[in-house]
């Protein structure tokens, strides 16, 4: 069958050499903006698209879409939280992701964030290119002996468990299937959310965003956690109440706040605002503060997680054109249950 053109939403400057090396140069039309209700138009013709993680695939955006043309949307991402899966299916839209890229590159990050923080290398950075050389507030703690809290126990969350075993602290997870290895050779111990919040003294995010963890961090669960404790989040900015998170961080109930993301993210994260900070008063809280630390939605940036994503978002649009299921699919329309073949 004919390889159709593809049309990338969001393509950055850093991820189009590994679409290039994966899809080749033909067949593909790269644009720097986001898909949303104002720019679907802008696929008009294409019966593939390639969407990222802060594309608008509502439901409105999606019959503009399927009126256009488009029959595929080709997530570059694991999560589809941004997609209207059921409103897909019934317009008869396959929408595919990317559900394993490199676990490794979130994990890892999430892991950067926890010892950035503890160790307060951002303000050691700070002060030496200053020549000053005391130490007296850059005072850490031993990640041994410690306890920390996982929640989501997938690919990512598991191997953040490996990690933090290896430093030598107690785990406790949180799932709702639970992983046998985990408890078995790293002595991972599930637990329910009040009494993971009571217990760890770092608390990593490793989940999807659904109706049931969004805002799974609030002020209730804050309640009940350390005093002094860590949040690290590498998921969904969504899973935490951010304002309620910052009002713990601001009275020190919460004693560290490393994030790669934010729920109001969109139209920032990705962005050079150089030139004009956002109007975002609880974003500019957060980056004031000398115990939080943000990075830009980058714990997927590396150069073995950009490939795989490039492969897989070409596998998936490759197996859609020849009608063969890549196994990475999220609806099921009509078409693809009476034509498509197994890929086996």
């Amino acid at each position: 069958m004919k390889k159709e053109k593809t049309f990338f939403y969001s393509s950055k400057d850093f991820e189009i050499p590994y679409l290039k090396e994966a899809w080749g140069l033909a067949d593909a039309v790269f644009e720097a903006a986001p898909l949303s209700a104002a720019s679907a138009d802008k696929a008009k013709g294409f019966e593939a698209i390639s969407i990222f993680t802060n594309d608008d695939a509502s439901a409105p955006v999606l019959e503009t879409l399927y009126r256009n043309g488009t029959r595929l949307i080709a997530i570059r991402a694991a999560g589809y939280d941004n997609a209207d899966i059921e409103k897909a299916a019934a317009l008869g839209i396959t929408i595919a992701n990317v559900p394993e890229y490199s676990p490794y590159a979130i994990a890892e990050h999430a892991v950067a964030l926890v010892l950035a923080l503890n160790r307060k290398l951002i303000t050691a950075s700070r002060q030496v290119q200053q020549h000053n050389f005391t130490t007296g507030n850059l005072i850490g703690f031993n990640l041994h002996g410690k306890t920390a809290g996982i929640i989501g126990t997938g690919r990512i969350g598991s191997i953040f468990a490996k990690i933090m075993h290896g430093f030598g602290c107690c785990l406790l997870g949180l799932d709702i299937k639970e992983n046998d290895l985990l408890k078995e050779k790293y002595g991972l111990k599930y637990v329910d959310l009040p009494d993971l919040c009571r217990e760890a003294e770092i608390i990593s995010i490793h989940t999807n965003l659904t109706p049931h963890t969004k805002y799974i961090i609030n002020k209730k669960t804050i309640s009940l956690v350390q005093r002094g404790m860590m949040l690290i989040n590498t998921s969904r900015g969504a899973c935490v109440h951010t304002a309620d998170v910052m009002e713990a961080v601001d009275n020190g109930h919460i004693g560290y706040f490393g994030t790669d993301v934010y729920e109001n993210e969109k139209g920032i994260f990705f962005y050079d605002h150089s030139g004009k900070a956002p109007e975002d008063e609880l974003l500019k809280r957060m980056l004031a503060h000398p115990n939080v630390l943000v990075t830009p939605h980058q714990a997927f940036a590396t150069r073995e997680a950009l490939f795989n994503i490039a492969e897989t978002t070409f596998r998936n649009i490759d197996c859609w054109n020849k009608r063969i299921h890549s196994g990475n699919e999220l609806t099921v329309t009509s078409d693809t249950a009476n034509s498509f073949t197994n890929n086996t």
